[in-house]
């Protein structure tokens, strides 16, 4: 790896660790994560001791926070085994582990976690733990889906719903920088375009292009400007489905940048329908960027 400064716009890794074969998986890609930006990754464990509980002995809660220290200890001594050049810290919480990982990740930091957890219900395509985090996120947030060794398509992926997804394109760009590879931005919509403005989307010549094609060009054009050694690729599609659509996709891709959305009385206020139907079903990692927060990095 090439120094250890922290690319401009990324901060601090942090991942939970609890032992179960999502969150190992979540690790792993969390790991790789941080020695790519040259930052501290930091592993998080939750005892969720600090709740009242009478029937709870003192020796019982004791022996859950020596065991989530070992826990800690041997992950992060396998980790550093692993990438050697890492600063790995670990945090121990009596709290809940969205709230462990959310303060540990403060302003600037990303969380990671895998699709799955501890003592979740078989019929949950998301784990409680996942998805507490991902609806409040301020700050980036990455579940971690397919598997441990996936095979790399070599893009990072962007879906860009309107003009105000300029901040997550901007997240992807350095993703894909990160890893020496193309960005595709990709714009689906569900109402039926001419064939001069689908052939005008992909010409780049937006002159008379309709809203679906000005949203292109604008986010394409911003993310040009400010990364312009990075290969960008826009791309708009028809299709019945967004979600469908935006799955599909993610076959060809290393990860899937997606901003999150600010609508009331759906699962908090980050994660819409399309975004949870990404969690549950893409084929790739899913980086979420709040529209609002820190995390963003957009001036609109």
């Amino acid at each position: 790896m090439e120094g250890t400064t922290v690319r401009p716009g990324l901060g601090r890794v942090v991942v939970g660790v609890d032992g179960s074969p999502p969150a190992c998986t979540a690790l792993m890609w969390a790991a790789a994560e941080a020695a790519l930006r040259g930052s501290t990754l930091c592993l998080v464990h939750a005892t969720g001791t600090d709740t009242p509980a009478p029937f709870l002995a003192q020796v019982e809660i004791a022996r859950n926070r020596q065991a989530g220290r070992e826990l800690l200890d041997r992950t992060a001594e396998a980790i550093t085994a692993r990438h050697p050049e890492l600063t790995v810290v670990t945090e121990l919480t009596d709290g809940g582990a969205p709230a462990g990982l959310r303060r540990a990740a403060a302003l600037t930091g990303t969380i990671v976690v895998g699709h799955r957890g501890l003592g979740g219900f078989s019929s949950l395509l998301l784990g409680s733990v996942g998805l507490e985090v991902a609806a409040a996120a301020t700050t980036p947030v990455v579940v971690v889906r397919g598997t441990a060794e996936p095979v790399e398509a070599g893009v990072v992926l962007a879906a860009v719903r309107d003009e105000a997804d300029v901040g997550c394109a901007r997240a992807a760009a350095r993703e894909a920088l990160l890893r020496k590879v193309p960005l595709r931005l990709l714009h689906i919509w569900s109402a039926g375009l001419s064939a001069r403005s689908r052939a005008v989307l992909h010409n780049g010549d937006d002159e008379i292009a309709g809203d679906h094609v000005r949203v292109m060009a604008s986010v394409s054009d911003r993310v040009r400007e400010e990364f312009p050694g990075l290969t960008v690729h826009a791309d708009g599609q028809e299709g019945r489905s967004v979600p469908g659509a935006l799955v599909d996709a993610s076959h060809q891709a290393d990860l899937l940048v997606v901003g999150g959305r600010r609508s009331p009385g759906y699962l908090g206020p980050t994660i819409g329908q399309t975004t949870l139907s990404l969690l549950q079903h893409a084929h790739c990692p899913v980086e979420i960027i709040p529209r609002q927060g820190p995390g963003h990095g957009s001036t609109s």
